[in-house]
């Protein structure tokens, strides 16, 4: 199917854009470097979950711009012009890495200059924690952050990259950043102790994407996703033959939509075998800022871990 000429131009147009405006820039602090010790850093970040590691470590040191709100799917999205703006004003630029962020990911690492930083938060993460996603390991899964413990890990890059910008409180950084590991390791231990209740022969987590890898393996769960690590191509009607049999063989007890994937092909297939949905999880965005549920405000991280926790706790106990 050919695609739209306007579609494959699109990257091109962006990165012109991004180098035009890099020439162009009467601004003398638009680096977006403090131009004195009390002027904020502007960052910007692609995901949510990116954005809240930001604004844990930076605190009031930043001016934090994130790219994609709640129900955006990181896999689909294609820069806007203000994008372009906050992106070039920028001083340091987080993105998550691992290609989550699709066809935008080449743009953020051609836009690595001396006056931007340009930082993937998962690039000090080891090999050997990543999940493969082909036979040969050269690409990985990217849903990282389902791994509480290993998304804590994330937290050296980005005090790094704040440090580099605006060195005069760097030590302040790391140490925002410690604290924000240990609040994501005690975080690690909640979700370890709370799934605990459910009894193993109900752990299936059946999604609409294969988004909840890293949450299997480091909670102890089965995960099968209806589409696969990304969103770009659509399940089949021999895909959804294949889940509705596992989902039936197994009886399985609920079955989880998620906020930033239609919920239409899981409904259906829903229908179809008569299992119910559990709930709505938060995969590849965060809730709304401020959206408080049972104390905790879904907008943040530790408040889409905490749903999800919940939201499988009441429906597979």
């Amino acid at each position: 199917m050919r695609r739209p000429l306007t579609l494959l131009l699109a990257p091109v147009i962006l990165l012109i854009a991004l180098t035009s405006c890099s020439r162009r820039s009467p601004d003398p602090n638009a680096s977006g470097a403090p131009g004195t010790p009390t002027d904020p850093v502007r960052v910007v970040a692609t995901t949510g979950m990116v954005g809240d590691l930001a604004r844990q470590i930076g605190g009031d040191r930043i001016a934090l711009t994130a790219l994609m709100g709640p129900g955006v799917d990181p896999h689909l999205y294609k820069a806007t012009a203000s994008d372009v703006t906050a992106l070039q004003r920028a001083a340091v630029v987080l993105y998550s890495g691992l290609h989550l962020e699709g066809r935008m990911t080449e743009l953020l690492e051609q836009m690595n200059s001396a006056s931007r930083r340009v930082v993937a938060v998962t690039s000090a993460l080891p090999p050997e924690r990543l999940r493969p996603t082909d036979d040969a390991g050269k690409s990985h899964d990217p849903h990282v952050w389902f791994d509480v413990a290993l998304w804590a890990e994330c937290t050296g890059p980005v005090a790094e990259a704040l440090a580099s910008a605006d060195p005069a409180h760097a030590a302040a950084y790391r140490e925002r950043a410690a604290a924000t590991r240990a609040r994501l390791l005690e975080l690690h231990d909640w979700v370890q102790q709370t799934l605990a209740q459910i009894p193993a022969e109900r752990r299936i987590l059946v999604t609409s994407h294969d988004a909840f890898g890293y949450f299997g393996a480091a909670y102890g769960f089965e995960v099968i996703g209806l589409q696969g690590i990304s969103t770009v191509t659509e399940a089949g009607l021999a895909d959804m033959a294949k889940l509705s049999d596992f989902i039936r063989d197994r009886k399985v007890p609920a079955l989880f939509v998620e906020s930033s994937v239609s919920h239409a092909t899981l409904e259906r297939i829903s229908a179809d075998t008569g299992v119910r949905i559990g709930g709505e999880l938060f995969s590849d965005a965060m809730g709304s800022p401020g959206q408080m549920e049972e104390g905790y405000d879904i907008g943040t991280y530790e408040g889409m871990i905490r749903h999800n926790v919940n939201a499988l706790l009441k429906a597979l106990r």
